[in-house]
């Protein structure tokens, strides 16, 4: 399956179905160096990605997990405010 990223109004998403790991891993990453401030990425992926929990937090994001249709999962990711 292809990466699909394009841009909305204020989300991106990021298809990742279909790949094996770990490009997934590497093209979420590379996504979010790209992220502004007020934006939000959205993955499409076939698989938890646990691993990518722990990355996301220490590096000031935040994310929202939810299983889609066909056991697919969708992570919104953004940038933690700053207190």
């Amino acid at each position: 399956m292809n990466t699909l990223l394009e841009r909305g109004n204020s989300a991106r998403l990021l298809d990742v179905g279909g790949l094996e790991p770990p490009e997934p891993m590497i093209r979420i990453l590379e996504a979010l160096d790209t992220l502004g401030p007020d934006e939000r990425l959205r993955v499409l992926i076939d698989r938890e990605p646990v691993p990518l929990y722990r990355i996301l937090l220490r590096n000031g994001y935040q994310y929202r997990t939810t299983v889609q249709e066909e056991q697919r999962y969708e992570v919104m990711i953004w940038l933690a405010p700053i207190a």
